[in-house]
């Protein structure tokens, strides 16, 4: 049995209390103490009826009864005068009252029995939104516990790459005591997303946690808390931030599950998630490593177009970041996977995203490229990808505001995101063109504290310094990248692609900072 309250899990079995994902540390006399006191909830405990159970009827102090209670309640943040959680009954002792869920193991199968086979799990991620429970004792609360469960379902379903089990599936489960383990095997699912949803005071707090259904392991966990004022507004915010969080959190370990496998069993997809984790670091010697990996998926699955919209975009990155020894080369291989992946499903918009940003920077056809990229976003408002190649897009096309919108877009979604650095790199350079060199500097210098290897936040450094008087400082944003980049020269990289051609200040400073022509 596991006990759920708040954003606390309290497992008695494994003597273990967890906040999210993270582990709680305490005494094992004060852990005896919360299980005594949540076990016994229904009744105020007396003082004798603790020191009974939890000292073995010893004499104690009531200075150290008090002691340990206090522990208890900063373990689970029931600090303050409020006693949401453990509440002292002056004269007659405590109680629990906090809203608790019980969350049952489910026994193994007796000898002879045959269990219940579940459908297979697919080789992608797949997730099952578990009914969130209602904390509050408000029965008008169950509508938008249930309504937020249908939009969380909804949002994630829009990413192609992730199976979503259908609502009515998971809301079998609905006012049961379940185990993760069993939802998992039944419902043919990776992950397992549980919540709960309680109101007080005008507010309600929403909490949220990822499961790794086999294990149990919690991946992550977070709550939120906001005005109860317009039900359905709220939903959507809770909705964009919950999947926002558990997106990249879920791509993130299945990389890491890929790159744990031994090579000779990698699928198709294993490969995608490795190219992926290599594209990422935007270096040289990555982006060859997650060309190769991607064509180790097309090879493996020659119609799998994600692979193949990676590749393109790896390419593409070649050219633009003056990586390529064949430029030509690159270009029609960027080209011809991207076209590949369209064939495949033009529709979907993870590969439009890759599409309108390789369209933009290699052809220049920036009406085709702003459709394809406006039809990304519609398509997935969740996408980060969607948004950060977007805000490129129309820095591209000479937007520099609705490129900055765009880019932030993708950051709000998702503030812990890998490539959240080219993402600022953008708005450095649209920065730039409006003549906001200290946003620029800002946007920079951020973007190095999280990818210090790549060449485009110190282009924006060199520029925008170089734009505000700031010589010493441009020019040693300018030798940094060309110890990046030594191939580079402005005329170079107006040759590289058609970023350029929306570029005029950011080339002013170029050369303003001494950069060779």
């Amino acid at each position: 049995m596991r006990y759920l309250f708040e954003d606390y899990a309290f497992d008695p079995d494994r003597r273990e209390l967890y906040r999210g994902a993270d582990v709680v540390r305490i005494a094992p006399q004060v852990f005896d103490l919360l299980d005594y006191l949540i076990r016994n909830r229904e009744r105020v405990v007396s003082k004798d009826d603790l020191i009974k159970a939890i000292w073995n009827g010893r004499s104690v102090s009531d200075a150290a009864l008090t002691t340990r209670l206090n522990v208890a309640r900063s373990a689970i943040g029931d600090c303050g005068e409020e006693q949401r959680l453990i509440k002292t009954l002056p004269r007659k002792g405590f109680r629990f009252v906090g809203q608790v869920q019980e969350a049952r193991e489910v026994a193994g199968p007796n000898p002879g029995d045959t269990p219940e086979s579940g459908p297979a799990v697919p080789d992608k991620p797949s997730i099952a939104v578990l009914p969130f429970a209602n904390m509050s004792g408000d029965p008008e609360q169950e509508y938008f516990a249930d309504g937020m469960v249908e939009e969380i379902t909804t949002a994630l379903s829009r990413f192609k790459w992730l199976f979503v089990i259908a609502r009515n599936s998971s809301f079998t489960f609905k006012g049961k005591a379940v185990d993760i383990r069993e939802v998992g095997r039944r419902l043919g699912v990776r992950y397992v997303l549980e919540g709960a949803v309680r109101k007080a005071s005008g507010k309600v707090r929403i909490t949220g946690q990822l499961i790794e259904a086999a294990t149990g392991a919690h991946i992550w966990a977070d709550k939120f808390e906001r005005d109860m004022t317009d039900i359905f507004a709220l939903q959507d915010e809770v909705t964009l931030a919950v999947v926002s969080a558990i997106q990249p959190k879920l791509l993130q370990t299945e990389i890491e599950i890929a790159t744990r496998r031994r090579p000779e069993n990698l699928t198709a997809y294993d490969f995608y998630l490795r190219a992926t984790q290599q594209l990422y670091l935007m270096t040289r010697e990555g982006l060859a490593e997650a060309i190769r990996l991607a064509h180790g998926a097309l090879e493996l699955d020659s119609r799998f177009g994600f692979a193949a919209a990676l590749a393109g975009v790896c390419h593409m990155n070649n050219v633009v970041l003056g990586y390529a020894i064949d430029r030509q080369f690159e270009r029609k291989e960027a080209v011809r996977l991207l076209r590949l992946a369209l064939s495949v499903d033009d529709s979907d918009p993870e590969t439009l995203a890759f599409a309108c940003v390789t369209l933009a920077f290699l052809t220049g056809d920036c009406e085709g490229a702003v459709e394809m990229a406006d039809r990304a976003v519609a398509l997935n408002p969740n996408s980060f990808n969607a948004w950060h190649n977007r805000g490129w897009v129309y820095k591209i096309a000479g937007l520099p505001e609705e490129a900055i919108r765009s880019f932030e877009r993708a950051m709000r979604m998702s503030p812990v995101d890998p490539q959240q650095f080219t993402a600022l790199t953008g708005m450095g350079f649209a920065f730039i063109e409006l003549r906001r060199f200290d946003e620029a500097i800002i946007a920079g210098k951020k973007a190095l504290r999280q990818n210090p290897s790549y060449p485009g936040p110190y282009r924006c450094l060199a520029s925008a310094f170089a734009h505000l008087g700031r010589d010493a400082e441009a020019r040693e944003a300018a030798a940094r990248m060309l110890a990046i980049d030594p191939a580079f020269t402005i005329s170079a990289w107006i040759a590289r692609s058609q970023l350029s051609k929306t570029a005029t200040l950011m080339i002013e400073g170029f050369r303003k900072a001494g950069l060779t022509e």
